[in-house]
């Protein structure tokens, strides 16, 4: 599988409670909304990139945003719906991931080649606080299927991929100024804001 047949998708959604109602990939980091290291590492890794958000706030960033073809919050599986559809015409695979919570451990340099080995093999990231459904690889062929499950109330992307015997990659700690991380640290409250400045400021600045 080639890079330049796989399409990145940022799930930039939810409701974003636990951190105060904002756009949670909106917060800053390091200077920087989260959302813009996302971008940044996993441009390195797809040939093109679409956001699917909750907002129309996230036009700016140099992709395409695409809206739920579903109404209200229906969770992360209608953000990859949405996303897919439109891509499915032209692209084999496409990966997905949750916005960012600093740039190194979240957002590996090896994530989308790793979950791309074998070839053909639907794939989800697991670290060692266990699955991460909503950073995988998928094929964009199933896309109808995906809209039908959506419609018969299945909004669960862990079911999804359980349903599809989806094989999982597992990534160990990241290490960062002696400090070992999560590589899919993510955050949700201001305290884990607080975590990740700690990290993004024990992470050496790129040579």
């Amino acid at each position: 599988m080639k890079p330049d047949e796989i399409v990145g998708i940022v799930l930039a959604g939810g409701r974003s409670s636990r951190i105060g109602g904002d756009d949670k990939c909106l917060q800053p980091l390091g200077g920087k909304p989260m959302l813009a290291y996302v971008l940044a590492r996993l441009r390195l890794q797809v040939s093109d990139i679409v956001i699917s958000p909750n907002s129309d706030r996230l036009a700016g960033f140099g992709a395409p945003v695409i809206v739920d073809n579903v109404s209200g919050f229906q969770g992360p599986l209608a953000g990859v719906e949405a996303p897919l559809t439109w891509i499915a015409a032209n692209r084999s695979w496409c990966f997905f991931g949750r916005h960012s919570s600093r740039r190194h451990a979240v957002h590996p340099v090896n994530l989308v080649c790793r979950l791309a080995v074998p070839p053909g093999t639907m794939a989800v990231a697991r670290s060692e606080t266990g699955l991460h459904p909503v950073v995988a690889l998928w094929p964009v062929t199933m896309a109808a299927d995906l809209k039908e499950a959506l419609a018969g109330d299945l909004h669960k992307v862990s079911w999804w991929a359980e349903m599809l015997g989806a094989a999982d990659v597992f990534f160990p700690p990241s290490e960062i100024g002696g400090q070992q991380a999560d590589p899919f640290f993510n955050i949700n409250r201001k305290e884990d804001l607080v975590t990740a400045e700690g990290l993004l400021k024990r992470e050496p600045e790129p040579s």
